[in-house]
């Protein structure tokens, strides 16, 4: 009777971490969906003016 009782504990243990790491996966999957958003609505409204472009080349002589 004692192994089984050990069995059960054991069972309700690893079914609770089970759990835990699913709600971290979900945490994670939130942030990362908020952060493609955050980013998605920043790109929307931004403009540069010819002062502000990057240039990626020298200028020839």
């Amino acid at each position: 009777m004692f192994e089984y009782e050990l069995q059960q504990m054991r069972s309700a243990e690893l079914r609770r971490e089970a759990a835990d790491e699913r709600l971290a996966r979900e945490v994670v999957r939130g942030a990362r969906a908020a952060r493609r958003e955050a980013a998605g609505r920043a790109a929307e409204g931004e403009v540069h003016s010819d002062g502000q472009r990057r240039h990626w080349f020298t200028r020839a002589a």
